[in-house]
């Protein structure tokens, strides 16, 4: 029989609202609508499908065209859940779909075989690019699942990689073997809520560092519950041991699906570890901005963590969390130069501002939700539920982009890259790199979610100087593309890991998110 109603509103309001919003009627140029959708009753199987193994590339639905990326449910969701989410919106909204059984999920699941084999062993990887000269590019590993990070620690002969539901593999360095050495269930309480695990580093004591995010039902609203995982020193392995809860703290979970979370961690030259926390909102919005009345969302803004940069001292069992900088939307990715500066990379809001690189320094802000680039939020009016900026605020505007690449020119600077290229991985490239790279940033850009023409997909090289008033500026220039959503990068000696997320490159293709690739790139 198919599951009871209720528990299918029940996965909905925690896996699905965040998108296609509390009653389905979805983002307007972003989301499909799932209430009265003739897309969503007229296929049951392909509607099954697209809920275990996500959706990429153009649909009609009512007519409308709609061009986004759902992420797959299929490892976070057993057939059960499935089931009784597909029977919740099929007869809900105006929608008249008949019911949909656990056993027929199953069904579809056994013909998608998501540990690598039947669809996805057949989805092809994109053909290398050509390496810049003087460099060797080769496919190193193809990934048994999604995954965001993977780190090193020195004289190690492994990679540690996090996928995207919170479990960790080791990549052997040597032989190319993945081995799977925990799951997500295996150190956190998964079943408490949706998880979202984002951030994962090794310290000088090569402890390792999981950062996780999880969705919690409470009242008034939901809340994000923040823990950052630390283990004891790892073993020559890489097997991670006694992997506890070292933070923890909450706020109130996004408006909609601009819950961007607790992400990159990193140990400073300082000894302290830098966190980022990206915004709750999408622009600042109060009143739930395009969620609405949902009432599981808090109907303020940003919080006094939110859309910042943490601090955290190691030393401490219990740290208290410093707010070192402010104004940060989404910074997926920082790095040091060699004189100990910070700078940072960050997806912009879905407004077509730019996405910024920030010269970040202890107790500035960088902006948001007040300013974008170099204009404030209200040129335009782009957020309407936005709030006017405090009064005596001072903002540190984003670097600017001297080009050639990335949108930027001498005539014409651009603060800092083209709108939605979503900015992922970056390193420093130091004294190993060949003469013409030391003392340059290699920036790896995810590219875009939004319907446009593509953008992002590529590493660029940024030079960094400071013009004549001793403001930094960014040289662009293109070092390596196309590539499939590259996601993080990893220096080991003279050799460069290019984490691929998944394997189509671009928003056009209509393929699945399969899980992606580890390129290697030596000189």
């Amino acid at each position: 029989p198919a599951p009871a109603p209720t528990a299918g509103a029940t996965v909905y309001q925690l896996q699905c609202a965040v998108c296609h919003n509390a009653a389905g009627e979805g983002i307007a140029n972003l989301f499909p609508p799932l209430a009265a959708s003739d897309y969503l009753v007229a296929d049951k199987a392909r509607s099954i499908r697209i809920v275990l193994e996500g959706l990429s590339g153009p649909i009609k639905v009512n007519g409308a065209d709609h061009n986004n990326v759902m992420p797959a449910a299929g490892a976070s969701l057993d057939d059960d859940q499935v089931a009784a989410v597909l029977t919740h919106v099929r007869a809900s909204w105006g929608n008249h779909g008949d019911t949909v059984t656990p056993a027929e999920v199953a069904r579809v699941r056994a013909t998608l075989a998501p540990t690598g084999g039947g669809p996805q062993k057949a989805d092809p990887f994109a053909p290398l690019p050509a390496a810049p000269a003087g460099f060797r590019l080769r496919d190193l590993a193809h990934l048994p699942a999604k995954t965001i990070r993977f780190v090193t620690a020195p004289g190690a002969g492994w990679l540690i990689l996090l996928g995207e539901k919170g479990d960790l593999y080791r990549l052997d360095l040597a032989t190319a073997a993945i081995t799977h050495l925990l799951a997500a269930k295996d150190y956190a309480d998964v079943a408490a809520g949706t998880f979202a695990p984002l951030g994962l580093t090794i310290d000088s004591a090569r402890r390792l560092y999981v950062v996780t995010n999880q969705q919690v039902p409470a009242t008034p609203h939901h809340l994000n519950r923040v823990i950052i995982f630390r283990s004891a020193p790892l073993d020559a392995t890489g097997t991670p041991a006694q992997l506890k809860p070292w933070f923890q703290t909450s706020y109130p979970w996004g408006n909609n699906y601009y819950n961007h979370g607790v992400g990159n961690i990193a140990e400073g030259p300082d000894g302290l570890m830098y966190v980022t926390s990206g915004s709750r909102t999408d622009g600042g919005e109060v009143n739930g901005g395009v969620a609405g009345q949902a009432s599981i969302y808090w109907k303020g803004a940003e919080t006094e963590i939110t859309a910042a940069l943490w601090r955290l001292d190691p030393k401490s069992e219990k740290p208290a969390l410093e707010v070192f900088a402010r104004g940060i939307r989404n910074a997926w990715t920082f790095a040091w130069n060699d004189r100990g500066e910070l700078f940072s990379a960050s997806n912009g809001p879905d407004a077509n501002v730019p996405e910024e690189l920030d010269f970040v320094e202890r107790g500035k802000h960088y902006g948001f939700p007040y300013q974008y680039g170099e204009a404030p939020a209200t040129a335009g009016h782009p957020y309407p539920y936005t709030q006017a900026a405090p009064a005596g605020l001072t903002f540190t505007p984003a670097l600017r982009n001297l080009g050639p690449a990335a949108g930027g020119s001498p005539e014409k600077p651009m603060a800092s890259f083209e709108p939605h290229s979503s900015p992922a991985g970056m390193i420093f490239c130091g004294p190993d790199w060949p003469e013409a790279y030391r003392g340059k940033f290699l920036l790896g850009r995810f590219g875009n979610f939004i319907t446009q023409p593509d953008v992002g997909y590529d590493l660029l090289t940024l030079d960094l100087k400071k013009n004549a008033a001793g403001i930094y500026e960014s040289r662009t220039e293109t070092f390596l593309a196309p590539l499939a959503r590259p996601i993080d990068l990893l220096q080991v000696g003279k050799k460069l890991y290019i984490l691929e997320y998944t394997r189509p490159i671009g928003t056009q293709t209509g393929r699945p998110m399969t899980p992606g690739r580890i390129l290697e790139l030596s000189w």
